[in-house]
Order: C-alpha cells, then sequence, then structure tokens
C-alpha cells in the first residue's frame, strides 16, 4: 500500500468513527431529556395531586390559602423557585385538570411541562383533550402547540361539531389506537393567507400560488399530507377531466382530492368531486387504503345545500377558504356561530328520530 494511500484511509476512518460517535452520544442526550422530562411532569403531577387531596381533606375552602404559601416558602429554599408558590399553583391545577394518571403518564412521555403549562388555561374540556392528543401524537413543539391554539384550530376542525359524545369517542380513539379520522383532519375555514393573493383573481391564480407556496399549504391541510400532483388527468368515456390538485394523507391511508371554487358553493360540485373519487377509488387507489376523500375549497358555503346533499356519506367535505386571517374575535364569533347551528342540527336530527320511533 503507498503512503498516499494509507494517509486517505488514515483519515477517514477517524472521520467516520467520529461520526458514529457523535450520533451515540446525541442519541444517549434525546433518551435522557425525554427520560428527565417525562420525570419531572410526573413529579408535578403528583405534587399536585398531594395537595390537592390535601386541601379537600381539609374541608375547609380557605385551608388551601393558608398552606400553599407556607409550602411554597418552604420548598423554595431547599429546592429552587420552580417550587414557588405561582408554579404550585399550577401543579394543583394539572392535577385536577388531568386526574387520570396512567393517561397523564402516556402524554408525560411525548409532552413537556411547558405543553401543559399552555394547556391548564383551555377551559372546555373536550379542546384541551383535542390538543393533549394531538400534540402528542403529531410531536407538536411548544411553540407549534401555541400557533395552533391562537389559529383556534380546534374550533376549525370538522370534529368540533359533531356531539360531544362523538368528540369523546374519536380523542378516544386516537388516544388508544393512534388512529386518525377525517374529523380530526378536515377543517372549515382553511386559513391561506399566506398565498398573498389580493383583490380579484381567478381559479388558475389560487392554484398557482397553492403550488408556489405548497410547504405553508401543507401545514394547513394538516397531519400526513403529501403532494402527489396538479390538474390530474381523469379520461373517462374518451373524455377528459382535470383534477385541480389531489394529496395523499398516510394518517389516514387516503388519497385526498381537493378541487378549488371562487364564489359559493354549488350543488353541482357534489356530482363533479362524486365522479373523480369513484374514478380514484376504481384506478388509483392501493388495495391496504382506504375510500378516497375529497375537499371542496370554496369562498362561501350554504350550509343547507350541504346538509341536504348529505356530502359526508360520499366522503366530501365542503370548506370555505379565507385569503386574509380575520381579527380574533371576528374569526371566534365566526367559529361559534358555526357551532351553534352544527348543534342545532344535531338537536333537530335527534328530535326527528324520536318523533319516528313514538
Amino acid at each position: 500500500m503507498s503512503k498516499r494511500k494509507a494517509s486517505i484511509t488514515s483519515t477517514a476512518a477517524p472521520t467516520a468513527l467520529l461520526g458514529d460517535i457523535r450520533a451515540l452520544i446525541e442519541a444517549s442526550r434525546q433518551h435522557v431529556a425525554s427520560t428527565v422530562n417525562a420525570e419531572l411532569t410526573m413529579l408535578f403531577w403528583r405534587i399536585g395531586q398531594r395537595i390537592h387531596t390535601e386541601v379537600l381533606a381539609g374541608q375547609r375552602a380557605g385551608y388551601g390559602e393558608e398552606i400553599l404559601p407556607t409550602l411554597a416558602k418552604q420548598l423554595a429554599r431547599d429546592y429552587g423557585r420552580g417550587f414557588g408558590e405561582k408554579n404550585l399553583r399550577r401543579m394543583v391545577k394539572f392535577a385536577a385538570t388531568f386526574p387520570d394518571e396512567p393517561i397523564v403518564a402516556t402524554l408525560s412521555r411525548q409532552l413537556s411541562w411547558s405543553h401543559f403549562v399552555l394547556l391548564l388555561a383551555l377551559k372546555e374540556p373536550l379542546q384541551r383533550d383535542y390538543y393533549a392528543q394531538m400534540a402528542g401524537a403529531e410531536r407538536w413543539s411548544v411553540r407549534t402547540l401555541r400557533e395552533r391554539i391562537d389559529s383556534m384550530l380546534y374550533e376549525r376542525t370538522a370534529l368540533s361539531k359533531k356531539p360531544d359524545e362523538t368528540i369523546a369517542q374519536e380523542l378516544a380513539t386516537l388516544r388508544d389506537a393512534q388512529r386518525m379520522t377525517p374529523a380530526l383532519v378536515m377543517r372549515d375555514p382553511y386559513i391561506l393567507d399566506f398565498l398573498g393573493l389580493r383583490d380579484t383573481w381567478q381559479e388558475g391564480d389560487l392554484e398557482a400560488a397553492i403550488i408556489r407556496e405548497m410547504e405553508s399549504f401543507l401545514l394547513e391541510l394538516g397531519a400526513g399530507f403529501s403532494f402527489l400532483a396538479r390538474q390530474k388527468r381523469i379520461q373517462i368515456d374518451d373524455e377528459d377531466f382535470h383534477l385541480d390538485l389531489l394529496f395523499y394523507n398516510r394518517k389516514l391511508r387516503r388519497l385526498v382530492a381537493v378541487e378549488l371554487k371562487i364564489g359559493e358553493f354549488k350543488a353541482a360540485y357534489k356530482g363533479q368531486m362524486e365522479l373523480y373519487l369513484r374514478w380514484l377509488d376504481k384506478h388509483e387507489r392501493e388495495p391496504e387504503e382506504a375510500s378516497p376523500l375529497g375537499i371542496i375549497l370554496c369562498t362561501g358555503k350554504k350550509s343547507e345545500q350541504i346538509e341536504l346533499l348529505e356530502l359526508d356519506k360520499s366522503g366530501i367535505h365542503v370548506a370555505e377558504y379565507l385569503t386574509t386571517l380575520p381579527p380574533r374575535a371576528v374569526l371566534a364569533q365566526r367559529l361559534h356561530q358555526a357551532t351553534q347551528r352544527a348543534q342545532l342540527r344535531i338537536e333537530q336530527r335527534r328530535s326527528d328520530s324520536k318523533e319516528s320511533e313514538s
């Protein structure tokens, strides 16, 4: 072996070895950090549970106000500021809000204490459970969780418009079986402010903007989406049709067809999307996949038409899209009204069902 060849070998070997050792160190550090985080979170839960139990056992409304400052003073002196009164109150709230220890133990392996602090600020149990389960399943960072809450993601899901018992059941399925459902993924409205569309535009402009900002569009679509095709050619009876956008969702294991529309939803869109979905089901679906889904994005909706057409039975989701982000108060009011309409429809269906049974 020449001196030159020996020199190359001796240089390459330590470099490869160094890379392997670095990978081992980083993997070990991540494992240690994850383990420490889970232990710390469970410690906070157990402290909160113990104080909560003691306060309840005191049988006096002011007992907690008396005991917490004293405990905090002593613990902060012995273990640092992390055990001050403010954090102790958070721990008590943590234990009261998440009373099921096995569920907390599972979540603690996926979420940090900072995640839980954000979740504790949410008042609605189902809303809080949604964010907890999705943050764990999707490995959201604290920043991502904050952004999802600020964008009112839960209120924009199809899930939030369902009866409470259905919401609880689907969240339990996500927690226990790690299985997504379309209602967890589909949203309304979709916020497409990142497209930069102003004044007036055509469907082609919308499509081109989405292709240009595909990464942001995929994030807005939600978990597990991958882009497959633009203007997908569909040939039926020697006639060509073109599907605007085609995606695959690995969480749902389904093809997802997206049609872009300017203006309000029209009943004719249902037949068009059903045609595309049946063609995809026949020619593109793999044996292990579920039936394709369709999303029709419009700038406006007519809720009664959509309800009468029973689009859910066809696997079609109709949603509005917003090209500018409205003030949070305006968006909140709009979503609240949509939820109220959905609840009224649920109550009406239940009433009609009882009348038909009697």
